[in-house]
């Protein structure tokens, strides 16, 4: 477990929340911040939201206007330095923002719904390819292969000694579209099979017949994090990438969701035995 806490996306997002604890502590605003900075307020609100990392110069230019010294200003200090250290994903800058797999890499359980296709941790390398070459008509033929690679790296989590836990709910129609052709398809559900037999992974089919459900709005997941200091998080899918959400409105609205989803849908043997049906069918 101790290689996910130490992710650089999470230790980002784990100082940025600290940072803001504190100047909200010293009575102190984003503006003032930035001025003793000599930088932009977009620049400490960046750090604050963890989409910006911070240099050791920086951090104890703020840690000082919290009068913040001794111990806790050292291990902040140390926390900087990891989340500046780079993750496996980077290297895939070129097609991967990062900030998504960065947290699911730190995550120890995921709670997704997926309505039209099946979630990258459990797609084999031909259905990703098939879903790539559709998705990234533009893209040259070594970005198709890092998007691959990426997909299928991201998997490693689900093989690992304390493997992350994974529940999903997969709607139906996901299923009974041919990605890649019958083949190809077919190969999908033996795989998805394989991972419903997994004891970390939960595996549910939401029936067509369910008919109108809390997840029409489209794919989302919820992160979990063991660490009671990393908030848990939902990131929610759209067609430009995708939107984080942590308040605590939105993760109990979609923490309802998703438990609307589980009940809804088929419990897990049943999932199994409808899987198995499909991948028959010619």
């Amino acid at each position: 477990m101790a290689g996910r806490r130490g992710s650089p996306t999470l230790r980002r997002r784990q100082l940025g929340q600290e940072l803001r604890r504190l100047r909200e502590a010293a009575g102190t605003t984003i503006d003032h911040v930035a001025e003793r900075m000599e930088c932009s307020a977009s620049k400490v609100s960046r750090i604050e939201t963890g989409q910006s990392g911070v240099s050791s110069r920086d951090i104890r230019k703020i840690l000082a206007a919290y009068e913040v010294a001794g111990p806790k200003a050292e291990e902040l200090v140390e926390m900087a330095r990891e989340a500046k250290q780079r993750g496996w994903w980077q290297l895939y800058g070129t097609v991967l923002t990062g900030a998504y797999v960065g947290m699911e890499q730190a995550a120890t359980e995921l709670h997704s719904f997926e309505p039209l296709v099946i979630p990258g941790l459990l797609q084999t390398e031909e259905y990703a390819r098939a879903m790539v070459l559709a998705g990234w008509p533009t893209a040259s033929t070594e970005e198709v292969e890092q998007r691959i690679r990426v997909r299928m790296k991201r998997q490693s989590l689900l093989n690992q000694d304390d493997p992350l836990r994974l529940s999903i709910v997969l709607d139906e129609a996901a299923l009974r579209r041919p990605v890649g052709g019958i083949d190809v398809m077919r190969r999908q559900l033996a795989r998805l099979m394989e991972a419903g037999e997994l004891p970390h992974v939960t595996l549910q089919v939401l029936p067509l017949a369910a008919g109108a459900h809390g997840g029409m709005d489209g794919a989302f997941t919820i992160l979990l994090f063991d660490e009671p200091a990393n908030q848990n998080l939902v990131f929610a899918a759209n067609g430009a990438g995708g939107l984080f959400l942590e308040k605590d409105e939105e993760l109990a609205r979609y923490a309802a969701i998703f438990d609307g989803l589980r009940n809804e849908a088929l419990s897990p043997p049943q999932s199994a035995k409808m899987i198995a049906t499909l991948a028959k069918e010619p």
